[in-house]
């Protein structure tokens, strides 16, 4: 695993924009998997920092989405599909027919999770996959228990997870229950994984995750198993393991 270290925030952004950009020059049809959170948001601002100085092209890359919530609309503001198109899709050139979320209104959810995974399929798989991390080691909604979960599965959210994301609802009984979420196996047979992580209370996370035993009650751990994992940080989350 290779470890980049940013001096803060925007330090951790820029590397981690770095990361992708180069794999968008080298393979400009790249299927990135993308991923939400504030962590990332930086990282998104530096691309579409340098698309806007005419250093990037998005026309040919496709996007998939790790995950989204079950109920929510891509109209709706606290939708991950909304998320996506403010941060992202709508500052630059790329095709929002190439850009793929999870169908948050589809009810059946063996339908929805088996539409994913042809999706996936279909792209020929995922050449750089974006993730966070949660405070409980969570990546995409893939919450800690008992196994790990192979394709795109519809997850009840945990309390902390909730807990969590309630500062982004009016109230905490408007957030979503369930997720559509990309599940470990598809997570793990991207060609490169890239990790972002900011802020001291990430630290003891990054720790357990990627020093710790290999367990699903911190899914993250997993990723010590794949080849090409790149973790970008800012001396805080970092600050426990270098």
């Amino acid at each position: 695993m290779k470890i980049y270290m940013g001096e803060d925030y925007k330090g951790m952004s820029r590397k981690a924009a770095n990361i992708i950009s180069a794999q968008i020059i080298l393979k400009p049809d790249c299927v990135l998997g993308l991923a939400t959170g504030s962590t990332p948001i930086g990282t998104y601002d530096q691309l579409v920092n340098w698309y806007e100085k005419g250093d990037l092209d998005f026309s040919k890359v496709v996007t998939i989405n790790l995950d989204e919530y079950k109920g929510l609309s891509g109209d709706n503001d606290q939708s991950y599909r909304y998320f996506m198109n403010k941060h992202l899709f709508d500052r630059i050139n790329i095709y929002k027919e190439n850009t793929y979320v999870p169908n948050g209104l589809e009810a059946d959810s063996k339908k929805a999770c088996q539409e994913y995974n042809d999706i996936i399929t279909k792209c020929g798989g995922i050449d750089m996959q974006l993730l966070g991390l949660g405070h409980n080691g969570h990546i995409g909604f893939n919450e800690p228990g008992g196994a790990f979960e192979k394709e795109t599965h519809c997850v009840n959210l945990t309390k902390s997870t909730i807990e969590a994301n309630k500062r982004f609802f009016e109230k905490e009984e408007d957030v979503p229950r369930q997720a559509y979420t990309m599940g470990i196996k598809s997570i793990m047979q991207a060609k490169k994984i890239l990790v972002v992580v900011s802020g001291e209370d990430k630290a003891d996370i990054v720790k357990g995750a990627f020093t710790g035993p290999v367990t699903p009650e911190v899914p993250a751990s997993v990723l010590q198993l794949h080849n090409d994992v790149t973790l970008v940080g800012d001396r805080a989350a970092l600050s426990k393991i270098l």
